[in-house]
C-alpha cells in the first residue's frame, strides 16, 4: 500500500521554509527602499544647493561685497519641491590675527613683519565675505535637516594699503 500526499511534519517544514525566505525578502526590500529614497533626497539637496549657488553666483559677481545683504534671506523652490527651502547669510569675512603665532616662534617677529600681517589681515576683512547657502528639507514624518555650503565672494578691485608704498 503507497501512501500519497504529504504528512503534516513536511508541511509545517515546508512553511516554515517559505515564510523565512519570505521575511528575508520582505526585509532587504525595504532596507532597499530606504536607502533608495535617501540618496533620491540627498541627490536633490546637492542639484538644490548647485542651483542657489549659481543664482547667488549671477546675482552677486561683479557687484560692490555691500550688495550681498547681511541677514538671513529665505526662499522656497516653488510647487516642484514644497518639502524643500532655503537661506542664504552672509557675513563680514573675520582673518584671524596671526601677530601672536608669529612673535612666538623662536627669533620672534619684527615690527616690519607684524605690520604687514596687520595690514594683510585687514584688507583681507574687508575684500572677503562668507556667504553661506542652506537648503532644509522637511520630511513627512521627522525633523527638518539642513544641510549648508560655504563661499567666499573677493572684491578683487581694492587696493591693498601699505603705508610708506606710493599708489
Amino acid at each position: 500500500m503507497t501512501k500519497k500526499g504529504f504528512t503534516l511534519i513536511e508541511v509545517l517544514l515546508a512553511m516554515i521554509i517559505l515564510s523565512s525566505a519570505l521575511l528575508l525578502l520582505t526585509t532587504s526590500w525595504g532596507g532597499s527602499y530606504a536607502r533608495i529614497r535617501k540618496t533620491k533626497v540627498k541627490t536633490e539637496v546637492i542639484a538644490l544647493l548647485q542651483r542657489r549657488m549659481v543664482e547667488v553666483d549671477l546675482k552677486y559677481k561683479g557687484k560692490p561685497l555691500d550688495s550681498i545683504p547681511e541677514g538671513p534671506e529665505e526662499d522656497d523652490f516653488g510647487s516642484e519641491y514644497p518639502q524643500y527651502r532655503s537661506t542664504l547669510e552672509s557675513k563680514k569675512f573675520d582673518f584671524p590675527d596671526l601677530s601672536s603665532t608669529l612673535t612666538s616662534r623662536e627669533n620672534g617677529a619684527n615690527e616690519a613683519l607684524i605690520m604687514i600681517m596687520k595690514q594683510l589681515q585687514e584688507h583681507l576683512n574687508k575684500t572677503v565675505k562668507e556667504v553661506k547657502v542652506s537648503v532644509m528639507y522637511q520630511p513627512e514624518n521627522g525633523n527638518e535637516v539642513t544641510y549648508s555650503i560655504t563661499t567666499y565672494f573677493v572684491d578683487y578691485d581694492k587696493e591693498i594699503a601699505v603705508p610708506g608704498m606710493p599708489k
